[in-house]
């Protein structure tokens, strides 16, 4: 594996005042609420949503069920867009991939030893490949926490680079864990790091530990996003992930990328939401009475 080269990392070292990133969140959501608190942003972050289970529970069954309701959907919603994505551990996705049958909707697999992440890496991409040939065309890996906390950058570099080898024409979605990381400097550098080696997406949470999602972590990664977007040319997308189920949450993450990053990412295909409750409030929301479809 080739080594890092440190001078694209130039500005690795980043201070952050969490005090400071705290007040700017605040006054980013009193721009922008407005604007993405309503029926129409609530429509486009359900377009965003990574429709997700991932329980040791999971049967083939159930994923029959979760896929048929996201095949039900543009009929039960003709006015709606579907969902972005499905996502699955590997062992449902051949059963995802063979009852989906609508178009439009990606199916993601976690994949890497999710969550924990800590096994070799060869055993690692050869379930990234197995699962990208039984059907994913997205797949959501975790950082090996352990080398990133104890500052050795360069594995964390090279184990991102062979996932994305080993994804093929699948994209691929890293996640930082970012509240085990805690600090914005580490989320930083976790960030850029993982667009370098190749990510297609940056999401902040497995949704196994907790904190998970969080406005400040969303805050630190779009910027890094953006400064990796004026650098490079290369638009990556973001994903914030666990712990987000409601409405009024969801337009709070919306409001910090379309003041960081802008509308260029307010799509599925720069942005999505790791989520599961949020579709039904979401629906909610938009139709003005409860609903539990998915």
């Amino acid at each position: 594996m080739k080594e890092m080269d440190l001078s694209m990392m130039k500005d690795f070292d980043r201070n952050f005042s969490l005090d400071a990133v705290k007040k700017d969140i605040q006054d980013i959501i009193k721009r922008q609420t407005e604007v993405c608190n309503t029926p129409d942003y609530y429509k486009l972050a359900l377009s965003c949503i990574d429709l997700t289970t991932l329980n040791a529970t999971d049967t083939q069954d159930k994923g029959v069920r979760f896929t048929q309701k996201v095949n039900e959907f543009p009929s039960a919603y003709p006015e709606l867009q579907n969902v972005a994505a499905i996502c699955v551990y590997p062992k449902l996705v051949k059963t995802v991939r063979e009852t989906l049958n609508v178009e439009g909707v990606n199916l993601a697999a976690v994949s890497g030893c999710f969550p924990s992440s800590m096994t070799f890496i060869d055993v690692k991409c050869k379930e990234t490949e197995l699962t990208v040939d039984a059907g994913a065309n997205e797949i959501d890996i975790v950082i090996p926490i352990g080398d990133m906390l104890s500052g050795d950058y360069q594995s964390v570099f090279n184990e991102i680079k062979k996932h994305k080898s080993a994804c093929g024409d699948a994209h691929l979605k890293v996640i930082l864990e970012s509240g085990v990381l805690h600090d914005p400097e580490l989320i930083w550098k976790a960030s850029l790091l993982s667009m370098h080696a190749g990510a297609d997406f940056i999401k902040t949470s497995t949704g196994k530990m907790d904190p998970a999602a969080t406005l400040e972590a969303a805050y630190v990664m779009c910027h890094a996003i953006s400064y990796f977007y004026k650098e490079t040319g290369k638009k990556v997308g973001f994903k914030p992930a666990g712990g987000i189920t409601e409405t009024h949450e969801a337009v709070d993450f919306l409001c910090v990328v379309k003041d960081i990053l802008g509308n260029d990412w307010l799509s599925s295909t720069l942005f999505r939401f790791g989520a599961s409750r949020l579709a039904n409030n979401l629906l909610t929301s938009i139709v003005g009475e409860e609903t539990k479809f998915f």
